[in-house]
């Protein structure tokens, strides 16, 4: 499964009552790119419980997903015994993203290349854009109208708006604890793609 455009998914533009009935139902679950999330703290990491309370999930998922490399924190991995993992603002995200399309049906398969694709994106992309899945594929829609062709197209399409996701995270870790992320804290190599690792490691050598 590949994420993709939701271009390919599209049914019914002709029929301008269905068109505005999947418009409205966008709005009301907050689909349609309303959000205008604040900027990333990139210093700041979040230790396992705290990552667990703003996500949603378990401290099991959460050591589950990092040791079979669907969620990894970016800020610090754990080494040994004793070491605490920390998560980025992002990683959060991601995991509370992963939460919502396992609560929907969707397999781990699909959900670890949809994280990949996540990955790839830009720290700013990722507020503009809605996932929609039908419990088989995830489409990425990255305009109003993508959204509505998708609604449109299936009464069993359900949307997670990022915009929306970011905002809900950055609410709960509001009133819990971080940590400015120290000096030798260590970004693992396998996150090439990850914005924030790379303007650590710049400053790091520059």
């Amino acid at each position: 499964m590949a994420v993709s455009s939701g271009e390919g998914k599209t049914a019914g533009q002709e029929d301008p009552v269905r068109r505005e009935s999947a418009r409205q139902r966008a709005g009301e679950q907050g689909l349609l790119f309303d959000e205008q999330p604040s900027a990333l703290p990139d210093d700041i990491g979040y230790r396992g419980p705290t990552a667990c309370s703003a996500a949603g999930i378990t401290y099991r998922q959460l050591d589950y997903w990092a040791r079979t490399a669907l969620v990894e924190p970016t800020i610090r991995a754990a080494h040994g015994s004793g070491s605490q993992r920390l998560y980025s603002f992002r990683d959060i995200l991601v995991l509370k993203v992963v939460k919502r399309l396992l609560d929907t049906g969707v397999s781990l398969q699909q959900i670890r290349t949809a994280v990949q694709h996540l990955r790839d994106r830009g720290v700013g992309d990722l507020a503009q854009i809605t996932l929609m899945s039908d419990g088989v594929s995830v489409y990425e829609c990255t305009s109003a109208d993508e959204v509505i062709d998708l609604l449109q197209g299936g009464q069993g399409v359900f949307g997670i708006a990022l915009g929306r996701v970011w905002r809900e995270v950055e609410g709960s870790l509001a009133e819990l604890p971080g940590e400015r992320a120290a000096v030798e804290d260590t970004v693992p190599a396998d996150h090439p793609a990850d914005e924030l690792a790379q303007r650590r490691r710049a400053r790091r050598i520059g």
